[in-house]
């Protein structure tokens, strides 16, 4: 694991906000809109680990920027719905290809079959532990609530 951090922290270092166009932290929550289409404001804090004061305050940075927008939930109205706009997909694309090239820099060493094996291994234990965590929420959502 102390390989995975090294480099991790190599891949921060150069995906600085300069050559991504957004913070890295902006990028992830772009990405996960991108993946989920739309999701309500409390996933995407769970999804990036913030605590929903600072997913908030990503979100206004994201809304000014026209990356992202937020609706009220026309289901609950105490829920918002958090969308990627179409100029937030295209400044996305644009940050994928820069992050491209960063990977490029930092796994340079390796030839291509040894990348696509890396990829491979990363992706098999990325999604083995999301699906632990979706085992894990369905195991918490079934439980019985019990009053103290």
């Amino acid at each position: 694991m102390l390989l995975l951090t090294r480099l991790s922290r190599v891949v921060y270092r150069r995906a600085s906000e300069a050559v991504l166009g957004m913070t890295l932290k902006e990028y992830m929550a772009l990405t996960n809109l991108r993946d989920s289409k739309s999701m309500t404001q409390q996933a995407l804090a769970d999804a990036l680990h913030l605590d929903p004061n600072n997913c908030v305050l990503l979100l206004n940075v994201l809304e000014t920027g026209k990356l992202a927008e937020r609706r009220r939930d026309a289901t609950d109205r105490r829920r918002h719905i958090v969308e990627l706009t179409p100029a937030g997909r295209r400044a996305l694309e644009r940050a994928d290809r820069a992050l491209e090239s960063v990977e490029e820099e930092v796994l340079g060493a390796l030839s291509h079959p040894e990348r696509e094996t890396l990829h491979r291994l990363l992706l098999r234990a990325v999604e083995s532990d999301a699906r632990k965590a979706a085992r894990d929420q369905e195991r918490r959502l079934s439980e019985p609530v019990t009053s103290s």
